[in-house]
């Protein structure tokens, strides 16, 4: 298996002018401890500790015992206060906002007095509306809580089961519970290191100011067509709209060297939003590639982006765009039962040659931009070619990951999750998936960041019970691992801008979606017929939705042709002896929603599936027309068949048919629709045990004696939103390999409409997909489109029907 991750380019240290104006608060500040006793100057960014030790109030943190004699002040709830002015007429800005890059770490944040937000996560951006609370002179207060006392109460008020560790070893001589804690986790001490749990402002804070829009953030990916074998760039741009009215402009994207300049027309809405443009690179030019140190040259092209909006206002954004891509390699290995792990790196499998990067000091403000390079600079001179940076530090500062961009040093990227386990409460987890989406956003559009990996340790902590779980409770520790990384991080990694594209109103689904009112017009037509799914789990209602737009986009298309298909022989109101049904569309040119049935790379969606049957040869089609129900035959062959049609009618609530019937052996003429069979359906119902429409459905197919020679089609009577007794299937499959196909024993336990299979990212088709099962058990193939095996078919298989839509 291939994963390929494009994230081939380097976002350099954007111009930081934008709309309005903007005002630092970095410099001096003033701290107190917690009961007032002793105040003291700081600097922002900064931390108690250097402004204790820079007043010569504590000796150098590092020195002798002094982590064990400076305890106290990891145990103190410390404040940080600014008094400032307001530099410009705050009356003539429609919206200030205040700015926090790093915040070290639980704080109740207060502007004149007026308490305005918290924060709770050092590894996040905060961002406070300050409209309505800020003065011409303005009271700034950032109170702290005690890491060290936060993270054992929010451990303490975990009740239901204790999140191992406690503590570190007693070796460490640290501090407790900081699993409970969005911190440094070896600010409490690591087996190499010394408890610092540090409390201050780390990074940057300034007030922002606009009017009309401000230019929230800008990100870019650069994308390698391997068909035209050209590049491309995507670029994403976020705003917030404050003008009453829609704001008009354009965009002028800019990269000399690559002979590329590219205008587009944008109009933003009122609120927060998105831009998103596909640039297209000069195939005219040679784009030369970024390589690994040793490998190449780190080549990077400087590009400019210039908004010019109404009222001449204008945004002008530059940046550093570096090309190259990367894939991990997992393949089988002849000899063995593993699989290869390796990068190609432009298609150039690289021998990774590096080590390990830790935080390099316990207080981040002494890190400089030469601390750095004099590092950086000695892995390379050392021949190494990737650093891992290690999940229990901190997601590292831009020039980090410039050096490295510039080096050629490649970054194995950790999430901070290190030798613990992790609380999932809800909390917990709005922390995380924000802090990553950030960091991610932040990152992505680095070269030299090559992968990321969720933690350090923490799956081999837990499945050789570092921590002395008993068997009966490890279940719930393995569910929060999977809950915390693959149902959380993994997810927002493998998006790629943010975790609010998973939802069907999201604002790039809605850039995908490029038919006017496409979205609408879906959901409109599944509300005919379905329920809307109301789980609280808003990525698992983004994955039902879709469910239903695939049955509904299908079942529309299906009704639309088999009244084509028997319209063939006759003439209704003048219309009729329909000879064609050409749908709209088979593929799709990107990842999108659209009306074709096979997805970007050829996945099947359900529609091909139901196409696979519509256009067969032999069909029967069942409709009705006042109360009366028709069934016609439909042949499009060259000679005449006989066969015979079989009737069934099932509740929704059992598998074993209420009534069935069929008719004596006819000829279906070659190439015509011919009526089959016409019944009253409230005298159908009646006869078949007082059935009713919203508890019965019909099926019906064509044999010979010894065949089924037709796809067995159905007709609901009602829409499915009003059936009585259908209950939610428990479907299983029993996976075999025949030849080069591999077979899908099938057991229901219930009748399950619209059965989906799907095997994940396993190239091929099933014979069939999409299909009511009314019998308990069937068998369906799998066709691989590339070598597989019964093992990967069964680790990736899943199934949905119609009742697992919560």
């Amino acid at each position: 298996m291939r994963l390929r991750l494009l994230l081939l380019l380097a976002l350099c240290q954007a111009d930081p002018a934008a709309l309005g104006r903007s005002l630092s608060l970095r410099g001096s500040w003033r701290i107190r401890s917690g009961n007032g006793s002793l105040e003291l100057p700081g600097r922002v960014p900064g931390c108690v500790h250097s402004a204790l030790l820079k007043r010569g109030l504590i000796q150098d943190p590092y020195y002798r015992f002094n982590d064990l004699h400076y305890r106290w002040i990891s145990l103190d709830n410390w404040t940080y206060s600014k008094k400032f002015k307001i530099p410009f007429n705050i009356s003539k800005w429609q919206k200030m906002n205040l700015i926090f890059e790093g915040v070290d770490t639980v704080a109740k944040v207060l502007l004149n007095s007026v308490p305005i937000g918290r924060t709770g996560n050092m590894f996040k951006r905060y961002s406070f509306d300050i409209t309505s609370v800020v003065r011409d002179v303005n009271s700034l207060e950032l109170r702290f809580q005690s890491p060290v006392l936060y993270a054992a109460q929010r451990s303490k008020a975990h009740t239901s089961y204790s999140v191992p560790p406690d503590c570190p070893p007693p070796v460490q001589r640290g501090q407790c519970h900081v699993n409970f804690i969005r911190k440094e986790q070896s600010s409490f001490s690591w087996d190499w290191g010394p408890s610092f749990p540090t409390q201050g402002i780390w990074k940057d804070v300034r007030i922002e100011a606009y009017n009309i829009c401000h230019l929230n953030y800008f990100m870019f990916s650069p994308v390698y067509d391997n068909h035209t074998q050209e590049w491309n760039l995507e670029i994403e741009s976020s705003f917030d709209v404050v003008s009453s009215k829609p704001v008009s402009g354009q965009v002028i994207v800019a990269i000399p060297k690559l002979q590329t300049q590219q205008t587009y027309s944008i109009e933003l809405q009122p609120g927060e939003r998105t831009v998103e443009l596909f640039v297209k690179i000069n195939k005219n030019v040679t784009v030369e590639t970024w390589w690994p140190h040793g490998h190449g040259n780190q080549t990077g092209y400087n590009m400019t982006i210039l908004f010019k909006l109404d009222g001449g206002l204008s945004i002008k954004k530059s940046a550093k765009v570096y090309f190259r891509t990367v894939e991990l390699i997992e393949e089988p290995i002849e000899g063995s039962q593993g699989l290869s792990f390796y990068f190609k790196i432009n298609g150039l499998p690289i021998f990774l040659k590096g080590s390990n990067w830790i935080p390099a000091d316990s207080f981040q403000d002494r890190v400089t931009s030469d601390l750095l390079w004099l590092l950086l600079q000695s892995a390379v001179d050392a021949n190494m070619n990737t650093l891992r940076v290690w999940g229990g530090g901190i997601y590292e500062q831009e020039e980090f990951y410039r050096l490295c961009d510039e080096l050629g040093i490649m970054v194995w990227q950790d999430f901070m999750f290190a030798c613990a386990l992790y609380p999932t409460d809800r909390d917990f987890l709005n922390s995380v998936r924000a802090e990553v989406a950030h960091q991610v956003r932040r990152l992505k559009c680095h070269p030299s960041i090559i992968v990321w990996g969720g933690n350090n340790e923490n799956e081999a902590a837990l499945m050789m019970n570092w921590y002395n779980i008993t068997p009966r409770e490890l279940h719930t520790y393995i569910k929060d691992y999977v809950v915390l990384y693959v149902k959380n991080i993994r997810k927002i990694v493998l998006a790629v801008s943010s975790q609010e594209d998973w939802s069907y109103n999201s604002k790039f689904s809605l850039h995908r979606q490029h038919h006017a009112n496409g979205n609408n017009e879906m959901l409109h037509q599944i509300g005919f017929h379905f329920k809307f799914p109301e789980s609280t789990d808003p990525l698992q209602t983004f994955k039902d939705t879709i469910y239903l737009t695939q049955v509904m986009q299908a079942q529309c298309v299906k009704t639309e042709t088999e009244f084509y298909r028997r319209s063939r022989s006759e003439i209704v109101d003048g219309q009729g002896y329909t000879m064609g049904a050409l749908y709209w569309q088979l593929n799709d040119i990107w990842q999108a929603p659209s009306w074709a049935s096979l997805e970007y790379g050829g996945k099947w969606k359900m529609l091909h599936y139901f196409a696979r049957h519509f256009f067969a040869p032999l069909l029967p089609v069942g409709f009705e027309d006042q109360d009366v129900f028709f069934i016609y035959g439909v042949s499009d062959l060259r000679s005449d068949c006989e066969v015979k049609l079989t009737v069934r009618v099932h509740t929704w609530s059992s598998l074993e048919p209420l009534c069935s019937s069929e008719t004596e052996r006819f000829v279906l003429k070659a190439g015509t629709a011919v009526l089959l069979y016409k019944e009253s359906v409230p005298v159908f119902l009646k006869n078949c045990g007082n059935c009713t429409r919203q508890s019965c459905v019909v099926s019906f197919y064509l044999s010979t004696d010894s065949q089924l020679v037709s796809p067995a089609n159905y007709h609901f009577l009602s829409s499915l939103s009003e059936s009585v007794g259908l209950h939610k299937a428990h479907v299983t499959a029993i996976i075999s390999q025949q030849g080069d196909t591999f077979a899908f024993d099938l057991e229901t336990s219930a009748v399950a409409p619209f059965v989906w299979l799907d095997v994940g990212s396993i190239p091929g088709r099933f014979s069939d997909n999409g299909f009511l099962m009314t019998e308990k058990t069937r068998t369906v193939l799998f066709y691989p489109w590339k070598p597989t095996s019964k093992s990967e078919l069964e680790q990736c298989f899943r199934v949905t029907s119609l009742m697992d839509v919560d």
